[in-house]
């Protein structure tokens, strides 16, 4: 398989989390972000600003921006309008995807980063390896933000996440 064959499947994949994600914010009410299943848990509003933000920040974070850049990225990408969220993860996707087409072969297999939150002693990830962590790390916020609406009584199933 062509290293172009697997971006174009993990872009795929994680457009999946973008379209679905979608859908499942058009079940959210205002009312509802301030749900938390217990203290040590993030809000539904907080989740869901976790949720949209991965594309865009999953990326900066394997092009080793600061911590400082990062948090500041987050910032300015928060919303608490669920149309807002959908389209901050439409445009992340799309800036994730043009940066991962725009890499080479060699790149895409070879350049390594590393992030602000790694040890020191701590080698960092291929550009592959960082497009494969932001596609699982989509899917589990995506499955956490799905339990929350199922424990909120929303009507929610499987179809909702395909």
């Amino acid at each position: 398989m062509s290293t172009d064959k697997l971006r174009e499947l993990l872009f795929s994949e994680l457009y999946i989390v973008v379209r679905s994600t979608k859908e499942l914010l058009k079940k959210v009410t205002e009312e509802d972000f301030p749900y938390q299943p217990n203290e040590k848990m993030r809000t539904l509003l907080e989740l869901a600003n976790h949720l949209v933000q991965i594309p865009y920040v999953d990326l900066a974070i394997a092009q080793e921006k600061t911590e400082k850049d990062v948090r500041q990225l987050e910032k300015e990408l928060y919303s608490n309008d669920v149309v807002k969220l959908g389209e901050v993860m439409d445009n992340g996707f799309a800036e994730l995807t043009s940066y991962y087409k725009s890499l080479s072969e060699e790149d895409l297999l070879e350049k390594v980063t590393k992030p602000f939150y790694f040890p020191q002693d701590m080698e960092g990830h291929t550009q592959a390896k960082w497009l494969i962590e932001t596609t699982t790390h989509a899917f589990h916020h995506r499955g956490q933000f799905f339990n929350y609406l199922k424990e909120l009584g929303k009507e929610v199933n499987m179809f909702d996440l395909y």
